[in-house]
């Protein structure tokens, strides 16, 4: 018995330790896992698993995460192969451990890469006590042609004669697979748009492709995996093609064949099958041509489809096209040919019809609520011969009526002719409009507005931030700025998308590119347009007006608008850390700033044309000289210096000593000239407007002891316009930036919550949906601006969601070298809950804001920034991502910060000292964190 009861006894223990030490085993496995670093995501020249990368040395990024906090990489291992999961015999290269703490474009350096090979990679890290992480997903790239001698195929194009309206043509031919294929890979491009198909599915869900580029010295191809829809025995393949930006009438007059008068095809099928065997298809004189029912197609004037003409079954195998035209091949060559890198456009959003409205006029009219670009896609019935017209319009009248004035000599109009087979479907194919409207014409009788659906299209970026408030004015802003930004990012920044332009303007692009930078990952898609500035940019370096520049070498070098070449690479940097483009631009760089130097006297720039402060303030009835108007020179001189001043930091990042210095010398005198010519002994500036000064403050035109009453110039010029701005497309975009610097933020608020003629909000209060081209595009009596320059759509003016980002809700980047691109973050939030100041309750315009919060995705994780009133308090959230650092600027006393209800100077985690009176700064690492803040001092 006793014995039993020994043996009992042992059991019990034995059991009890286990359970011990399974529960020490857990507790100490989660205790691991929730500090360890995770790799969530991978991008290859900042896009996740792209095809079509030409790049000799690609830039490879990742993203870490963790719970814990102030958590960093110390090191890196990154393996890459030719076969997914194969890091041994497949293995290309291996960095080994590498001690650093870049997670952001850092460059493949293994052996040179083959054309058109998928390539697989894994990363993990190391973090900042030596712990390693588990190996990363495995992510992919494949290259494209990285060398002419992998073109096989043949550039084709038509075999019969265009009709006057030059119809879209369609290309096909079959062929035939005896084997298994293990991967498939089509690499396309054309002289026009083109949309491509086999076996009679499209291929890919890109549109507009290949794009807009400067088509004579750089032709992007795209590269699509098309495993899948192949399969052995008899394929078809095919092309629908259309006039898009390479012959259709762009800007103002017959100005069409820009690029040349003939639509061509280059598309090559690269197959490997299961055995290990390859084969390269192309096009060449196999192919076959014929007409498509799309009878006309140009970007202003839309499309007209003629569904009677369809050709059934042209895009499957089997089809008998013994009675088409024999596909001609043409030497055009391979030399402009480039990989694509920005993303391409695709359908985003749908909309159904809000209201159907009967106009005063009786037209039928469909309102979907938002203006926006793209097209209306409609499924209806009815007879052979039926015909259906769609017409666009931004906006109605005063009296209600369809408004197509301001679209100028762009018809944007979409007909389409029925078969009589039941319910049809059509939809645009190259072509684009603007709208909020649309007016239904034509003799077909029986639809309803179910039968219509707008589909958004643009360029298909990550949207990276968020911002909101608790005034839904603002929020309503917020939505125009992104809206405006969607509308116009269609493959290049334009400037409208409705009217006979639709150009990419370089001063509207250049203004609005730290706003945009916000909201969407626009890296890839502004550093191939910078490209294409590069390209296009004169001998002399004078740069145009618009890139591709369809206007010719006369609509160049205006100050502001050529800055471009300037300020959007060194913003580029700064933003997401991209060194490179600093690289690829500098040479333009420079030559821009040459150009304004040898077009200056005595190191003044006062020659030449310049649209100036673009569509500034101007009273109708202007008899006591209120018109906000700056003289012209003396814009060009600050962008003039503030270029220089972009030069010489790029030199500097660069390393480029001897430009430095160079430079530096250059940018003293162009500053002396202006103080000569444009500034009292007292600091008063010829030009008083708004504009002058605000140009004069932020770009450092004078010398210190004048800036601060200059400040107050600027200050006084706003109050003597009743609290409004009189800024055009130039001063806009610093405006606030400088009030707010110079300690005027109250101001700069007032200015921002103005809803009277001219503000921001006036457009919200008066239903805009998107941003206006003018302060007063539709007026307040209901009456328009002149139709020749009347957009609603337009992004210049929400410039503003800069400074909405970055000063309400504090979230900058440190602008030191190695800490940009938000390596390490600067927040400073101003808290405007308790405003009342500037005659603001007089006003109606300072409504107090309870509540501002905002995010970031960046190449290391999302940053957010949130504060709101509790009970007279300040809650501020902040999150700090993996692998960066945070300085806070709180304005408060050290004493009056808390964390978690522990006050901030008991923190282990968090570095923080008085700055100032009534300023803390605090540093912190990785993570999330709560602050409440008491005695708020602004």
């Amino acid at each position: 018995m006793q014995n039993v009861t020994l043996v009992k006894y042992f059991f019990v223990q034995n059991n009890r330790i286990i359970r011990l030490l399974i529960t020490q085993g857990v507790f100490l496995w989660s205790t691991y896992a929730f500090s360890q670093v995770s790799i969530d995501k991978m991008l290859c020249e900042n896009r996740e698993n792209p095809l079509g990368i030409d790049a000799l040395r690609p830039k490879l990024s990742w993203v870490l995460s963790s719970q814990e906090r102030n958590k960093k990489q110390s090191a890196y291992q990154i393996q890459v192969s030719t076969i997914a999961g194969d890091f041994n015999r497949a293995l290309v290269w291996d960095s080994n451990k590498t001690d650093s703490d870049q997670s952001v474009r850092v460059t493949y350096d293994g052996p040179g890469l083959n054309s058109l090979q998928h390539y697989y990679w894994r990363v993990k890290v190391w973090d900042e006590k030596g712990k390693p992480s588990k190996w990363s997903q495995i992510a992919m790239w494949q290259t494209g042609v990285m060398s002419q001698t992998a073109w096989k195929a043949k550039w084709i194009t038509i075999g019969y004669k265009e009709s006057p309206e030059r119809e879209s043509p369609i290309l096909r031919n079959e062929f035939l697979l005896q084997k298994k294929v293990k991967s498939a890979t089509a690499i396309i491009t054309s002289h026009g748009l083109y949309e491509a198909f086999i076996n009679g599915e499209k291929i890919g869900n890109a549109y507009l492709t290949p794009g807009w580029t400067s088509y004579n010295k750089r032709l992007q191809y795209q590269v699509f995996d098309v495993t899948q829809m192949l399969k052995v025995g008899k394929n078809a393949v095919g092309a629908l093609l259309g006039s898009g930006w390479y012959r259709s009438p762009l800007a103002w007059g017959d100005n069409k064949d820009i690029y040349g008068n003939m639509l061509a095809l280059l598309f090559q099928l690269n197959v490997t099958y299961t055995d290990g065997t390859s084969e390269v298809l192309g096009t060449d004189d196999n192919w076959s041509s014929y007409r498509s029912s799309i009878v006309s197609s140009e970007i202003y004037n839309g499309e007209t489809i003629d569904a009677r003409r369809r050709t059934a079954g042209w895009k499957n195998p089997g089809f008998d096209d013994s009675q088409w035209f024999p596909a001609i091949v043409k030497p055009y060559g391979f030399e402009n040919l480039v990989a694509t890198y920005n993303e391409p456009i695709r359908k985003q959003e749908t909309f159904i019809a809000k209201k159907t409205i009967t106009t005063p006029d009786g037209d039928m009219v469909l309102d979907f609520g938002q203006n926006l670009v793209g097209w209306v896609e409609i499924e209806v019935q009815g007879n052979k011969g039926d015909s259906l017209v769609i017409e666009h319009a931004e906006v109605l009248d005063k009296h209600g009526n369809f408004y197509v004035e301001n679209l100028r000599g762009a018809a944007q109009r979409n007909t389409y002719i029925l078969a009589g087979n039941g319910t049809e479907h059509f939809t645009p194919h190259f072509t684009w409009q603007g709208f909020r409207y649309i007016r239904i014409k034509g003799n077909l009788k029986k639809f309803s507005p179910e039968n219509f659906k707008a589909v958004a299209l643009y360029s298909d970026m990550h949207k990276t931030g968020t911002f909101t408030t608790s005034n839904e004015l603002l929020n309503q802003l917020q939505h125009n700025i992104r809206w405006g930004q969607y509308g116009n990012f269609l493959d290049v920044p334009t400037d409208c998308p409705q009217r006979d332009e639709r150009l990419g303007w370089t001063g509207d692009a250049q203004v609005f590119f730290p706003t945009a930078a916000f909201n969407m990952h626009v890296n890839n898609f502004f550093t191939k347009w910078m490209r294409d500035v590069a390209a296009d940019q004169l001998e002399n370096g004078s740069v145009p007006h618009v890139v591709p520049n369809v206007l010719g070498e006369n609509w160049s070098g205006s100050a502001g608008w050529g800055d471009a070449s300037t300020i959007i690479p060194w913003n580029t940097y700064l933003l997401y850390g991209n060194q490179e483009i600093l690289q690829d631009q500098y040479r333009s760089m420079k030559l821009w700033v040459d150009y304004m130097k040898n077009q200056s006297n005595a190191y003044l720039w006062n020659t030449g044309s310049h649209f100036g402060d673009w569509l500034f303030y101007r009273p109708d009835d202007d008899n006591d000289g209120r018109a906000a108007i700056t003289d012209k020179h003396l814009i060009a001189q600050c962008f003039f210096a503030h270029s220089t001043q972009l030069l010489i930091n790029a030199a500097k990042v660069l390393g480029k000593n001897d430009d430095v210095k160079e430079y530096s010398a250059l940018l003293q005198k162009v500053k002396d000239a202006f103080l000569k010519e444009y500034v009292t002994p007292s600091g008063r500036l010829v030009s008083s407007s708004q504009t002058a000064y605000v140009l004069a403050l932020n770009f450092n035109m004078l010398p210190e002891n004048l800036r601060d009453q200059a400040a107050a110039r600027l200050a006084k010029n706003i109050r003597s316009y009743n609290y409004h701005l009189t800024t055009g497309f130039l001063g806009t975009p610093y405006l606030c930036s400088v009030l707010s610097k110079y300690g005027y933020h109250d101001l700069a608020y007032t200015l921002l919550m103005q809803k009277k003629y001219p503000s921001w909000l006036y457009p919200v209060t008066a239903g805009a949906t998107t941003i206006w081209e003018r302060w007063d595009g539709r007026k307040p009596g209901g009456s328009f601006q002149t139709p020749k320059m009347n957009s609603f759509n337009h992004y210049a003016y929400g410039a503003i969601g800069n400074w909405m980002y970055t000063e309400l809700a504090g979230l900058n980047t440190s602008t030191e070298v190695g800490e940009t691109g938000y390596k390490k973050i600067i927040l400073a939030p101003r808290f405007k809950y308790d405003y009342v100041s500037e005659k603001v309750k007089e006003q109606n315009n300072g409504e107090a804001l309870k509540e501002v919060k905002a995010s970031l995705d960046t190449y290391y994780g999302k940053i957010t920034s949130h504060w709101q009133v509790e009970n007279n308090k300040i809650l501020y959230r902040c999150t700090v991502p993996v692998n960066t650092t945070a300085e806070i600027h709180l304005p408060v006393k050290l004493a009056d910060i808390f964390e978690d209800g522990t006050p901030i100077s008991r923190s282990r985690h968090i570095q923080a000292v008085e700055t100032g009176a009534n300023t803390t700064t605090l540093w912190v690492g990785s993570g999330n964190f709560n602050f409440t803040l008491n005695q708020v001092h602004e």
